[in-house]
């Protein structure tokens, strides 16, 4: 395999159960950096909260790129980049929360390492806790009036379906935005052109790397579009059906080295 860059999903792909990489795949992201592979993380967390997770996570100094919030911002250790864009405006966060506010959710802002939410319950607390990301309580009138990366409506796995079913009656005529269920509690809200394929190009373009080069690792439904444009799309064997479909390989979950393992037999 010509493979020139290595991009991980986090949660359910990089990290395993308990939360940080595992020894062999820790082992391998080394090894293919020693060969001058760059490697990275494409997630939906925000960069500044990433950044204060890596040595928790066991992959301090193995970063080379992070690309966050679903791809909305970039930090490029190697380069010294770092570049957000397409907020959403927050007159439209206001719109979409009010659609969704007379049922059994919360709401979540990330920014600059801290979850900001409307209201303290057991749904933004189970968040914090999942994420080990701190959260306020924040007078939303007041922090939407700035434009914010993105939002998250954090529900219970059984009122997903309630949450996505709500969202097809969503519509606002001055703002466009994009949504989709990014794990079995979480719904997001974000800009229509912010993908993770959109900042892997990005990260991709600055290094002189093809995408044919680029080989991803994923688990989620919001992995599904940087596997289907990658050169190489790997999907986790605990990945969701759909990402799943336009995967080039599955690998073994992330409890068993899915990642460490595609490295050492296929990439190094």
């Amino acid at each position: 395999m010509d493979v020139k860059a290595i991009m991980c999903d986090v949660d359910g792909t990089l990290l395993n159960s308990q939360g940080i990489v595992s020894p062999m795949t820790v082992e391998m992201i080394k090894k293919a950096r020693e060969k001058g592979i760059l490697f990275g993380l494409s997630t939906g967390r925000d960069v500044h909260s990433v950044k204060t997770l890596l040595k928790s996570w066991g992959i301090d100094g193995l970063v080379d790129a992070i690309v966050g919030t679903g791809g909305a911002e970039i930090n490029d250790y190697t380069l010294q980049v770092e570049k957000s864009s397409f907020p959403l405006d927050g007159a439209l966060i206001q719109d979409v929360i009010r659609h969704f506010e007379d049922m059994n959710v919360n709401f979540a802002i990330p920014d600059q390492g801290i979850l900001y939410a409307p209201k303290d319950d057991e749904h933004i607390q189970m968040l914090s806790k999942a994420d080990k990301v701190p959260y306020q309580v924040a007078n939303f009138d007041e922090f939407l009036k700035e434009p914010r990366a993105k939002l998250i409506i954090i529900c219970h796995p059984e009122d997903m379906d309630s949450v996505v079913e709500r969202s097809q009656t969503f519509s606002n005529e001055k703002y466009k935005s994009a949504s989709l269920k990014t794990s079995s509690e979480l719904f997001e809200y974000m800009d229509p052109r912010v993908t993770k394929t959109h900042g892997l190009q990005e990260v991709m373009d600055m290094h002189g790397i093809d995408m044919k080069q680029l080989c991803t690792f994923g688990d989620a439904d919001n992995d599904y579009d940087m596997t289907l444009h990658a050169g190489i799309g790997v999907v986790m064997a605990n990945g969701s059906e759909k990402t799943k479909s336009v995967a080039d390989y599955i690998t073994d979950d992330h409890d068993h080295d899915g990642i460490g393992k595609f490295i050492e037999k296929y990439i190094l």
